[in-house]
């Protein structure tokens, strides 16, 4: 796989996962989360900073297509979907059951149910980036990318 490919596939990766972040968390599930907060204090930013948040998730999205297409050759939605579930599966009890563990920011329901979140909204990019991977859809657009280079 190359490195074009992977870019591109995170690219698509990194935007859907914003979308499906903003739209869990924020809009769906956010007054289930604020119920849920754990007893610290002052920890959630008024104004959030932008830049930071869309790298990080641009980043979750390069990772999955570099672990999906480099390290696991996958090339369909459903092996994408599994693989991008027990990614986020993991990656997310990695990082919140430590943060439960050593920080008051979430009692366990929310620390469960941001598990549960993470693992299907990476199973869905995880897909759309096996679905990515197996059609010519990457290859147009890098041809025409490259064109466009050529043309400059």
């Amino acid at each position: 796989m190359n490195t074009g490919k992977i870019l591109l596939a995170g690219l698509i990766g990194g935007i859907v996962v914003f979308m499906l972040g903003f739209l869990t968390f924020a809009f769906l599930l956010e007054d289930f989360f604020v119920a849920n907060a754990g007893s610290a204090e002052g920890v959630v930013r008024e104004d959030m900073l932008m830049i930071p948040v869309i790298i990080g998730h641009l980043a979750w999205g390069l990772l999955l297509a570099y672990i999906l297409g480099k390290l696991s050759n996958i090339d369909t939605f459903s092996k994408g979907a599994v693989s991008g579930a027990l990614i986020g599966f993991l990656g997310s009890c990695t990082v919140d059951l430590i943060q439960f563990g050593t920080t008051n920011l979430t009692n366990l329901t929310g620390t469960l149910t941001n598990m549960l979140c993470l693992t299907i909204i990476s199973g869905v990019v995880g897909g759309i980036i096996g679905w990515v991977y197996s059609t010519g859809i990457r290859d147009d657009i890098l041809k025409e990318l490259e064109a466009s280079e050529d043309i400059s």
